[in-house]
């Protein structure tokens, strides 16, 4: 029987899913291709032989075990591998208060070279390094993935603090975050969006705890009424990718950034930009995971 206070909070569902450690990035990357706020994995530093535990958080009566297992059968796929990878999958249940202590328990800051991505309960004295704090209510975008990584790694490098700024599919916020951060107010319009409404809620909220007033958040896409800005980033996937490469190409006026791409799908992107005589770009990439930054 539930309590009174367990019924005023917020609950996640939780698939964990029992695979081998050569597996971990095709589950992983299902989870998030099945829109899980999140994943965790336990065991880490396993041998490849052994079983690791990885677990999705979505919001609750979001998904089934069926939606989900469709979601790692596609990803498994495209690793070339198939479902026979996965020994067990099990739905539970947890409320807000375990969610933040499982957070609180595994998600510590990370550094890239300019930026700290941290939770706002850690005390960071580095001077050096601009902090972004990012509040895990819910658990999207925490600067963890290697795609979030790489979009970073391409503002470091290429972002000047007058250019302005499109943040597509912003997650959090934290690469509008982290533009603002840089360009304090010289930067002449920062903009970001999200077609996720609870995206966009917490993006929000996450501008205020890092002191953040000038980024325009907004409910939905980039679309041929949007503004074209000087750098745009876009780290969606593949799928959503492709067939807006030429609005996102004129939408972008020195700089495109595009993530979210598997290292397998680099030819396809090739090919994309040959199509559309893009020649002047280049490719990182960060373990099974790439980003393709092109110059105008």
């Amino acid at each position: 029987m539930k309590s009174a206070s367990q019924d005023n909070k917020k609950s996640w569902d939780v698939f964990e899913v029992e695979t081998s450690a050569d597996a971990t990035e095709a589950v992983e990357f299902g989870l998030n291709e099945a829109e899980s706020l999140g994943t965790e994995i336990d065991n880490l530093g396993k041998k490849q032989s052994e079983t690791l535990l990885i677990k999705g958080y979505f919001e609750k009566g979001k998904k089934n075990k069926k939606a989900v297992l469709e979601h790692l059968e596609k990803a498994l796929k495209v690793y070339g591998m198939d479902l026979k990878a996965i020994q067990q999958v099990r739905k539970k249940t947890i409320i807000e208060k375990d969610w933040l202590k499982i957070w609180k328990k595994h998600w510590k800051p990370v550094e890239t070279e300019k930026f700290i991505i941290s939770p706002p309960w850690e005390k960071i004295e580095k001077k050096d390094k601009k902090t972004i704090y990012i509040e895990p209510a819910t658990a999207f975008g925490t600067g963890t993935h290697e795609t979030t990584r790489l979009c970073l790694r391409a503002i470091e490098r290429f972002y000047e603090p007058e250019m302005s700024f499109f943040d597509v599919g912003t997650g959090t916020g934290i690469l509008a975050i982290a533009v603002a951060k840089l360009s304090g107010q010289k930067a002449s319009k920062i903009l970001a969006c999200d077609v996720d409404e609870e995206s966009i809620i917490q993006a929000r909220k996450n501008a205020v705890l890092n002191k953040i007033e000038n980024i325009e958040f907004f409910l939905g896409s980039i679309n041929s009424k949007s503004p074209a800005l000087d750098f745009v980033c876009v780290n969606i996937s593949l799928e959503v990718i492709l067939p807006q490469l030429p609005l996102l190409a004129r939408k972008a006026n020195k700089i495109l950034v595009l993530s979210g791409i598997l290292k397998d799908q680099k030819e396809k992107m090739r090919e994309a930009l040959l199509k559309l005589d893009y020649k002047n770009y280049e490719i990182e990439v960060l373990n099974d995971w790439l980003s393709i930054v092109i110059h105008f």
